[in-house]
């Protein structure tokens, strides 16, 4: 019998790796089925995710430099999230890693990481 939380793991898993075989597949940059960005399309500027669809694109099929073109906060922010993901998946973590995942992702983290995207936002509207 499957758990509640093997079915989540289960189904997440199966999400992810459609994901990874949509962008894998197909450039974001010529298929047209990729949603575009709302804030481009209205104010012509780039959000702080503009790109990040292209970036998948380029990391999966290994190409760093491109995605760090495309979305440098995206490629930047990849092992922060995986780590949070790690981190969520310990099941009766310690203190140790339950005070990790609080420093990490808690309420300042939160505000941290707000900041940084509000900054990257218009710092590559800028330049």
């Amino acid at each position: 019998m499957i758990t509640k939380q093997q079915l989540k793991i289960i189904l997440f898993s199966s999400a992810i790796l459609l994901l990874i075989i949509i962008y894998g597949s197909f450039d974001p940059s010529s298929s047209h089925f990729f949603p575009k960005c709302p804030v481009k399309t209205a104010f012509h500027i780039d959000c702080p995710g503009c790109g990040s669809q292209r970036a998948i694109h380029a990391l999966l099929h290994f190409d760093v430099v491109q995605a760090f073109k495309f979305n440098a906060l995206l490629v930047i922010a990849l092992p922060y999230l995986a780590l949070a993901l790690g981190l969520t998946l310990i099941k009766n973590p310690s203190e140790k890693i339950t005070s990790l995942r609080n420093r990490l992702y808690g309420h300042h983290a939160t505000l941290i990481v707000l900041g940084v995207v509000v900054f990257f936002g218009v710092f590559r509207n800028i330049l």
